[in-house]
């Protein structure tokens, strides 16, 4: 039909909208359950004044990462599943050990990463080193798990497998076998006893079809070529862009988490972003997840905090770390480390309100302060 998505693509785009949808509905339910708890008593640790001086909690956070951890597992090709498992799960769990653990008293000081090193320089240990810690370890069994994208059909040598699919053209004969001629032929000449069926011609093995033998691709031998065998996993370069991407984005993202809905919207923009291509499914549940909080967000009625922040980051970051281009992957990185060495002197807050693109999308859909 004109004009129609040829059939591959259009179960993608139709996989990706289920994902997304699948995304949602776990946040919206994460989001049911958090107000729940928030009305108890087991849910005041949760609870933080904003910006604003408006009441909030943060078990938006928790929604947010289970939602998107569950879906991103879901969506992500074989190659990197147990990797989003364990990047989601334990950015998340780490998050939220430092938004509870963070807001006793002695770890006021403790924040950002000079808070972090005074801290240890004091022989404390943060929360939030605790958080780091945490994440790198993640981001660095995720390198070890994840296999490599830009090798994805290395064979096994001297693997010499079945074709998975050929034509039937009966059992093969034993050698020496004498069938008898069609009825009404005559027979055709045999080699001696022992000696098998002729082999095929060089012209008609080469890329051809063995008779006698399952069909598909042959060598100049007549043989069929190595079967594509498990992926290769990372080179030592690319396990560390692999490292810093999905650390780095896992904090990154946190670090705008500073306003309502800032966080979300960056990453449900970085998210779509990243849905085109094979590994495109691994976001497209967590986009799905992304924009069912944003609502609650905006309204002030949720924050994600280090739970939702870093959990969503790092599977952002290992979307990141997917893209083939090693060139493209460490410029990223450098974007990444560059940002977050600069929060440390420079106020995202007051680069937004001070940029009007940046300021017009920070503050829509939110609530005046």
């Amino acid at each position: 039909m004109t004009g129609s998505l040829p059939t591959g693509r259009a179960d993608g785009a139709r996989r990706r909208v289920l994902l997304a949808a699948g995304g949602a509905v776990a946040a919206r339910v994460g989001l049911a359950g958090a107000a729940g708890l928030a009305a108890h008593r087991a849910g005041a640790p949760w609870r933080r004044t904003n910006y604003a001086g408006r009441p909030v909690t943060l078990l938006g956070g928790p929604a947010l990462a289970a939602a998107a951890t569950a879906s991103a597992v879901a969506g992500a090709p074989s190659g990197t599943r147990a990797a989003a498992a364990v990047v989601g799960t334990v950015s998340g769990l780490v998050g939220a050990y430092d938004d509870l653990a963070g807001a006793r008293p002695e770890q006021a000081r403790d924040k950002g990463l000079a808070g972090h090193l005074r801290a240890l320089r004091a022989g404390r240990v943060s929360a939030g080193a605790v958080k780091v810690a945490g994440i790198g370890a993640a981001a660095a069994a995720a390198a070890l798990l994840v296999e490599d994208p830009a090798a994805p059909h290395r064979p096994r040598p001297g693997h010499r497998p079945e074709p998975r699919s050929a034509p039937l053209q009966g059992p093969r004969p034993r050698p020496g076998h004498r069938p008898e001629p069609a009825r009404g032929g005559t027979r055709a000449p045999l080699p001696p006893t022992g000696e098998g069926p002729p082999a095929p011609h060089r012209s008609q093995a080469r890329g051809g079809t063995l008779q006698g033998a399952a069909a598909g691709p042959c060598n100049g031998a007549g043989v069929l070529p190595p079967a594509a065998g498990p992926l290769h996993r990372l080179t030592v370069v690319d396990a560390v862009l692999t490292t810093g991407l999905v650390a780095g984005t896992a904090n990154l993202v946190n670090l705008l988490d500073l306003r309502p809905g800032r966080a979300a919207k960056a990453a449900t923009l970085l998210a779509a972003a990243g849905l085109r291509g094979p590994a495109g499914t691994l976001v497209a549940g967590p986009l799905g997840a992304g924009l069912a909080v944003l609502p609650a967000d905006l309204g002030e009625r949720v924050m994600l905090g280090d739970c939702g922040a870093n959990a969503v980051g790092a599977l952002l970051g290992l979307r990141l770390a997917a893209l083939p281009g090693r060139r493209a992957r460490a410029g990223l990185l450098a974007g990444v480390v560059a940002l977050t060495l600069a929060s440390e002197r420079v106020s995202f807050t007051r680069v937004i309100e001070a940029t009007p693109g940046l300021r017009g999308l920070d503050r829509l859909g939110r609530r005046r302060a």
